[in-house]
């Protein structure tokens, strides 16, 4: 469809239009509800470009920050959020009255699995029950939460059409994933290109316009929302099986004596046909870890199984606990059983240099460590203490002592502050997940 095209069909639609021109002229009044991870830095960035925005969260810590200007989101700049908050374009607010008088609402809620690993859309239904609430003609809707196909027709239009109000006339729903990588240094929320899939060709042209304002990624338009919401889906599951692969990979080359590393790295010199994913002790985010159940979940409906993603879990799952395995064996090796045994954990983030640890397979590691009996401590700079299942961790800082005295140490996040020769230096063992030692050899170096 050309733009021409696109415009005379939208003259159809008087709300539609006047929506529209309230985005283009930045007199549009935005809300986002949840100010997490993904929420916040859209906040920032829709601020930054002009428009008035509200951020919503239940948690009354995260809006005072936020009013007050204080940042707790690493890809967000510190000095943006406190321009925008200062100059009256953002403010974070809990009381959801105030969304009668926005035109935009983006949903960026957590969408976790429960314990049996089904989708738990609580956040999301419990959002969309409060816009309902306060919904009035000529109101944009986006759900930008991973989630299953089929979610913003089947889920939220009807807690939105209860009102009377009819989407794609009246009111206008789409479904445009987000895309975040936390750490990463070349994408960001400004530069990733974004899809958007409305419930009609109004709904993703007025979501369209919104984006093309805010982001300088290429805004790419799909047919429907389940399409955006497969793509998401499809996305993630594609990094989960691939990981998987590696991670079996590195199992299979350690029976045959071969480092799985070097392997990658000799497979990385084609410049066609292949991507690098590497081995670790595990999957973690919001992502990789809970995306592919969500799908696996819905295609039940279908009467499908979806084997390939079941196996690809099970092995990623298995890794914290071979990770131990490896830690017994290692041990073992040098006459000192696990029991009892001195732990160093290097690392809880799931990743390098970023303080997320949601859904990290360390916490699994250091479960099963203490449930056998080993004394675990650990270091991260990113991360200073935390809670998990009621038990209280606080980082320790990293000395010569602290090394000589563990048995084993485990580098289970490869953050760049780490110093692999000091680390060398005064370590008994030393247990690498992340081959954050590659550049070193020695006998006390153990890889997965």
């Amino acid at each position: 469809m050309t733009t021409n095209q696109g415009t005379m069909e939208l003259i159809e639609n008087n709300t539609a239009l006047e929506l529209i021109e309230k985005i283009n002229t930045k007199t549009a009044k935005i809300g986002v509800i949840g100010l997490g991870y993904v929420g916040l830095p859209l906040a920032v960035e829709k601020a930054k470009v002009g428009y008035q925005v509200i951020g919503f969260d239940i948690q009354q810590k995260k809006v005072e920050m936020v009013n007050s200007g204080i940042n707790y989101i690493g890809d967000v700049i510190d000095g943006d959020l406190k321009k925008v908050v200062e100059s009256g374009k953002l403010k974070a607010s809990s009381d959801y009255d105030e969304i009668r008088e926005l035109d935009i609402v983006t949903i960026c809620v957590p969408t976790p699995i429960d314990k049996n690993k089904q989708p738990d859309l609580t956040y999301v239904k419990n959002s969309t029950k409060e816009i309902a609430k306060r919904l009035h003609t000529g109101m944009l809707i986006v759900l930008e939460s991973t989630t299953y196909p089929g979610t913003t027709e089947e889920v939220l239009k009807p807690i939105l059409e209860d009102t009377g109000l009819k989407c794609g006339q009246d009111f206008f729903l789409a479904y445009s994933p987000e895309r975040v990588d936390p750490g990463n240094k070349r994408y960001n929320t400004k530069n990733t290109p974004k899809v958007v899939g409305g419930v009609t060709k109004f709904c993703t042209k007025v979501a369209a316009a919104l984006y093309r304002n805010v982001l300088e990624g290429e805004v790419f338009e799909v047919s429907s929302p389940k399409v955006a919401e497969m793509e998401k889906i499809y996305e993630n599951v594609f990094r989960h099986v691939n990981i998987a692969l590696a991670n079996e990979m590195a199992l299979l080359c350690r029976r045959m004596g071969i480092d799985v590393w070097e392997v990658i790295e000799a497979a990385k010199t084609k410049p066609y046909g292949f991507m690098p994913f590497y081995p670790g002790p595990g999957i973690g985010g919001h992502c990789i870890p809970v995306d592919p159940y969500y799908l696996l979940w819905k295609a039940r409906e279908y009467d499908f199984h979806t084997r390939f993603i079941e196996l690809a879990g099970e092995i990623n799952e298995y890794m914290p606990k071979y990770t131990v395995e490896r830690a017994a064996e290692i041990l073992n090796e040098a006459s000192r059983p696990l029991k009892n045994a001195k732990i160093l954990i290097l690392g809880v983030a799931y990743k390098k240099d970023i303080d997320d640890m949601r859904e990290s397979p360390v916490l699994k590691i250091i479960e099963e460590l203490e449930k056998v009996g080993a004394d675990v401590k650990y270091n991260d700079p990113y991360i200073p203490e935390f809670t998990h299942k009621g038990k209280h961790y606080r980082s320790i800082k990293i000395t010569e002592e602290l090394l000589k005295d563990a048995d084993l140490v485990i580098i289970a996040t490869d953050h760049s502050t780490y110093d692999p020769n000091f680390i060398l230096e005064h370590s008994k063992l030393i247990l690498d997940t992340r081959n954050a030692m590659k550049n070193l050899s020695h006998p006390k170096i153990h890889k997965l």
